[in-house]
């Protein structure tokens, strides 16, 4: 049984199920969708798409998400939510301090490679718990120090910034792991330079639920 299911997690789906839906979702028009709810979200003019029962059946045959949103494990931010998005729409990968190891960038990798979703959001958020840590430094106990590691190099690129140290190495952390993505080898550089994907970074604020994208659209 277990077998099987590595075989159906790694074979190509059928063309029904290949990103039927995401497929004829640009990069651009992605994110556009997804600021877009993140607009009625602070608004609170949610529209709470893709929760019925309909959309749960329709989801037997196949996922097809339009974007790939890499966060943080943190409870307060749940990308659903913020994003006004239902069942099916998000692929979404959650790790505190939103970093890219390998489980992550094989998970991503699946994402734009079988459900062909064209855009990938790192979203950092203030008062991150494990930015926190990183920043504060110490020897956090157990594998709170694989975390730390992964963190430390956003900590040395800000550690000579004025003003708020933790949210500079939330901002920092989440465009180095969209640099990450970007340049993992062999399959996401693949499709950032020749097949339309595209990676941003963001930062959430806690307050006004607002998103802030943190560099332009791009590859």
């Amino acid at each position: 049984m277990k077998n099987c299911l590595v075989l159906a997690f790694l074979l190509p789906m059928s063309p029904v199920a290949l990103g039927q839906e995401s497929a004829g979702v640009s990069a651009d028009a992605a994110l556009a969708r997804l600021m877009a709810g993140n607009e009625r979200y602070v608004h609170h003019k949610e529209q709470h798409p893709d929760e019925s029962p309909a959309r749960r059946k329709e989801l037997e045959a196949g996922q097809h998400p339009f974007a790939v949103i890499l966060g943080c494990a943190d409870s307060r931010v749940p990308p659903e939510l913020l994003f006004d998005q239902g069942l099916g729409d998000l692929f979404v990968i959650r790790v505190a301090g939103n970093i890219a190891d390998d489980a992550v960038l094989a998970s991503i990798e699946y994402a734009v490679e079988h459900t062909g979703a064209k855009l990938i959001m790192v979203l950092g958020h203030e008062k991150c718990g494990a930015i926190t840590a990183a920043v504060e430094g110490g020897s956090p106990p157990g594998h709170l120090k694989t975390l730390v590691e992964a963190i430390q190099p956003s900590v040395e690129a800000t550690r000579k910034e004025p003003g708020d140290k933790i949210h500079s190495c939330v901002v920092a952390n989440a465009r180095r792991v969209a640099g990450q993505i970007r340049a993992s080898e062999p399959v996401l550089k693949e499709y950032v330079e020749r097949k339309g994907v595209k990676v941003v970074a963001a930062d959430y604020a806690l307050d006004s639920g607002k998103v802030t994208l943190l560099d332009a659209a791009r590859q």
